[in-house]
């Protein structure tokens, strides 16, 4: 445990003092958006930003704008005291947790409208205006934060991909870092949704990681990619998951492949067991 508590600021002003400061010392500053409820797979986040920066943020920030309606915004675990005291054990030098009216005040009336990887007819089709939000607040954030490097998890692949291309087309100070899923003993990616599946859930909940790493590794082999991927569904659902999808796609664009050699390739993957929303996805290794 730190000996040092983490200093906490709320508003927009203190936090652009506490970056000016760092600044005028020359110190490289890094950041890691959060929407809270930390876990392992979090506090990586922070130490990849912790070796790449001499300074580290960590925003705590439940973004309303990326939520649409009858997803889990009111119930989304809110628990700042105990995500602070995480952020400790990691020596994070600062939290932002602004309110939501810091963040959205009275009048406020901008949207961002994105392309490129935030239409491949994957979340996009199931979550229609969950990048729009995404990309608003991230652009407020970085704007900021006024850091240098920022990490993503690459849980979240599209968002990673959305973020990256939202970076370079609105030239953006900060460098776009993706730091690989930490996962559960048993596969299950890390992720704060965790916490509302069942016992039997959860056990169950690992196949999605399974099945995503047998095809990866079959169609590494040279299987025929649309086999693979209908026989990885089959197996997804007789565990009683329901697909939202489960693709092969470009790693870097997410246009749809046919085949190994189309390019580097991403296997992607969204499935609802019981009320709860699971989303993984692997690389599919290049062949020796």
């Amino acid at each position: 445990m730190s000996a040092f508590p983490v200093p906490t600021v709320h508003t927009l002003a203190e936090l652009r003092e506490r970056v000016a400061q760092w600044r005028a010392r020359g110190e490289r500053v890094g950041f890691v958006p959060t929407m809270g409820a930390l876990h392992k797979g979090h506090l990586a986040l922070v130490e990849e930003a912790r070796r790449r920066a001499d300074r580290v943020m960590v925003s705590v920030f439940v973004n309303p704008t990326q939520f649409s309606a009858g997803e889990d915004f009111d119930r989304y675990p809110r628990t700042l005291a105990a995500d602070v005291e995480k952020l400790a054990n990691v020596e994070a030098d600062l939290c932002y947790a602004p309110a939501v009216e810091e963040m959205y005040p009275p009048g406020f009336s901008t949207t961002v409208a994105v392309g490129g990887p935030a239409v491949a007819d994957l979340e996009d089709h199931f979550r229609p205006t969950h990048f729009s939000g995404v990309a608003l607040v991230v652009a407020k954030l970085l704007n900021q934060a006024d850091c240098d490097v920022a990490v993503f998890g690459e849980k979240d692949y599209q968002q990673l991909l959305v973020i990256k291309r939202l970076a370079r087309d609105l030239d953006l100070r900060a460098e776009i870092v993706g730091a690989p899923t930490l996962r559960e003993a048993d596969g299950l990616a890390m992720s704060s949704r965790n916490i509302y599946l069942t016992a039997e859930e959860r056990r169950i909940a690992p196949v999605l990681h399974r099945a995503l790493t047998e095809a990866a590794r079959r169609i590494a082999d040279g299987e025929p990619i649309g086999h693979v991927m209908g026989e990885a569904r089959e197996q997804v659902a007789a565990e009683g998951f329901l697909i939202d999808y489960l693709e092969a796609r470009h790693a870097e664009t997410l246009a749809r492949v046919a085949r190994r050699h189309d390019g580097p390739i991403r296997l992607l993957g969204a499935a609802k067991l019981g009320a709860t929303r699971l989303i993984d996805n692997i690389a599919v290794e290049s062949a020796q």
